[in-house]
């Protein structure tokens, strides 16, 4: 009973971490968009890049899971638990698409599944280090139990998301995705809302987390990153991992200090709930950082008219461009219309995005190795990307830089009609860039190294 028990809490506490570790989601249905209809996708270019996938003929590589003919790599997934199909979907778009296209170089690319069912992260890990290149497109609430297997066998890692501490911005691993280690997260969308927006909701802060040592945390860094923005927290409390029954002692909690911003850590089917029980008490926030995780129409419909039309709910999507833009977005169109043609009916949501993200920046690096395809080479190529967009997914990153500050955000706001883009002033498109993170003060655990295994960048071949 006591182990049932265990794995109980574990699980519990990891859909939390997947609910808010990067803001992204993978608890419940969770799409933002539904694949239009359309069926057209034969270029092999995404966005402004050119010739992703293309044909030839290749031989040469001795790496393990790649031959002439196809290259194997690793999509981590939770699915058997949660029964979020995103980075499987992202997976059988990509590499159905680039596959029609001729491959990376020729050689086909073949996704594995690697399904931890929320708690056998080192076994599927484990599976990877023996038969797969790499690690592409996925993702796992759990996955710091797996970061130093990984480590030791030198599997490069190009996630759609990782959750730990011990797994985020850990070596042989490229992020495509901003999300700062050393610096305050949020920071530009935290002074937005704080200096710019409502200012007045400056001196009544709060922020409300699951009980899990996953995300305190996270909680903790935003805490800072609040801060240093110029708030000032007056409520800061913790839920039970797995969720609430009945919020209304925390609604009353919130309504008494009067909080006038509110961040939110967890599913979004729990702070629907609380913004319910918040609406029924009278009370009304200035906003309410719903934080990403809530970015699809499940929340919406969830929360309701009534909360939604009475309630400020916010989400930054850090830098990744919104899919109610994506008739002006030709790379944003393009993630759709490739799912109309391999995946109809999948819905496409921001852990789609993000992975497509991972996809193409691996997809991109391995055709640059030529027939000699290595790990190492990969790399360091994804490495040199030093303002990747994913053909205009995103906002430039630096890929070079393990530890990138957030240089920019871009705001989504709920309502009764769903997401659409907030007026926060952006300057460079879609996104706004000129808010600098500062950076954290306070002791956070730190990710794994490969030294902490007993190996080097150089052992990598």
């Amino acid at each position: 009973m006591r182990s049932r028990r265990t794995v109980t809490t574990l699980a519990m506490a990891a859909l939390l971490a997947a609910g808010c570790a990067d803001r992204g989601g993978s608890d419940g249905e969770g799409g933002a968009a539904p694949a239009p209809q359309a069926t057209t996708a034969a270029s092999a270019d995404f966005g402004d890049l050119k010739n992703v996938c293309r044909p030839g003929d290749p031989s040469g590589s001795s790496a393990q899971g790649v031959t002439d003919d196809a290259i194997k790599v690793g999509v981590m997934s939770d699915v058997g638990f949660t029964k979020n199909q995103e980075f499987v979907d992202a997976a059988k778009v990509f590499t159905s698409w680039c596959n029609e296209a001729g491959g990376i170089n020729g050689r086909k690319l073949v996704a594995n599944t690697r399904d931890t069912k929320m708690v056998e992260v080192r076994q599927r890990v484990a599976e990877a280090c023996r038969e797969d290149f790499a690690l592409v497109g996925g993702g796992a609430s759990l996955d710091g139990m797996g970061v130093k297997d990984r480590l030791s066998c030198l599997l490069p890692d190009f996630p759609a998301q990782s959750s730990s501490a011990e797994a985020d911005g850990s070596d042989l691993q490229v992020r495509s995705q901003a999300k700062p280690i050393s610096y305050a997260p949020y920071a530009g969308f935290y002074h937005w809302l704080i200096q710019e927006a409502l200012p007045q909701s400056a001196g009544a802060i709060g922020i409300i987390n699951g009980d899990s040592p996953v995300t305190k945390v996270l909680g903790d860094k935003a805490v800072e990153s609040l801060r240093s923005a110029g708030g000032t927290v007056v409520y800061d409390d913790l839920y039970p991992a797995s969720g609430v029954t009945d919020w209304t002692p925390y609604a009353q909690k919130i309504k008494e200090k009067n909080v006038r911003g509110l961040v939110f850590y967890g599913s979004y089917a729990q702070l629907a709930k609380l913004e319910q029980s918040l609406t029924s008490l009278g009370h009304k926030a200035d906003w309410i950082d719903a934080n990403n995780n809530a970015y699809n129409p499940a929340f919406i419909e969830l929360a309701g008219n009534q909360v939604l039309a009475t309630q400020n709910n916010v989400a930054d999507l850090v830098g990744v461009a919104p899919l109610e833009n994506a008739a002006s977005n030709p790379a944003t169109q393009r993630v759709l219309d490739l799912y109309a043609k391999y995946a109809p009916g999948a819905k496409v949501t921001l852990p789609s995005l993000r992975a497509f993200s991972a996809w193409l920046v691996f997809a991109k690096s391995a055709a640059s190795c030529g027939d000699e395809l290595t790990r190492k080479c990969v790399y360091d190529a994804a490495r040199g990307e030093t303002a990747w967009t994913a053909g205009g997914l995103q906002a430039p990153l630096d890929l070079s830089v393990n530890d990138p500050a957030q240089a920019c955000f871009n705001a989504v706001q709920a309502t009764p009609e769903g997401w659409r883009p907030a007026d926060f002033r952006p300057d460079k498109g879609d996104y706004r860039c000129d808010v600098p993170s500062p950076k954290l003060t306070g002791a956070y655990a730190q990710p794994t190294t490969l030294a902490d295994v007993g190996k080097s960048l150089a052992d990598l071949k």
